[in-house]
């Protein structure tokens, strides 16, 4: 796994999260029904990451067999990113079998997660959102 921080490392050694690649992301997510997919991001630059690998574990516990996680693997962030539309990380991508139901970015209160979670185990597949990149403002202003 690249990415090097514990707590993050520790989501695939302790609990069993499988780290994908380029070369299982399309099966793994195909072949599961409801899988949450934690793009982390660099744990220096978004300190949230650590703060979502304590809670993810929390999360599965408590949806107790209803969504599989994994991670994806730091070389594969950049292309997810760009597929499902985010712009914040770290993000929770939750798909059905393969399929786009929504994402949760960022750290959010606990309750915030088992709303938008119980939401997102009836909403329907649809089409990722499109990221929107701002554009800087400061070069301008000079």
């Amino acid at each position: 796994m690249s990415h090097a921080h514990p707590l993050l490392a520790r989501l695939s050694q302790h609990y069993g999260y499988p780290v994908l690649t380029e070369d299982c992301f399309a099966a793994f997510c195909d072949q599961t029904l409801n899988t949450i997919l934690l793009c982390a991001g660099d744990p220096v630059q978004y300190p949230e990451a650590l703060d979502v690998a304590v809670v993810l574990p929390e999360l599965m516990h408590a949806f107790r067999g209803e969504f599989q996680a994994a991670i994806v693997d730091k070389s594969m962030e950049a292309s997810v990113q760009a597929r499902f539309g985010f712009n914040r990380w770290p993000t929770l991508i939750i798909l059905r079998a393969g399929g786009y139901v929504g994402a949760i970015s960022g750290i959010q209160d606990w309750s915030h997660y088992l709303e938008r979670l119980r939401e997102l185990l009836q909403a329907p597949v649809r089409r990722p959102p499109i990221a929107i990149s701002a554009a800087s403002a400061a070069a301008a202003c000079h």
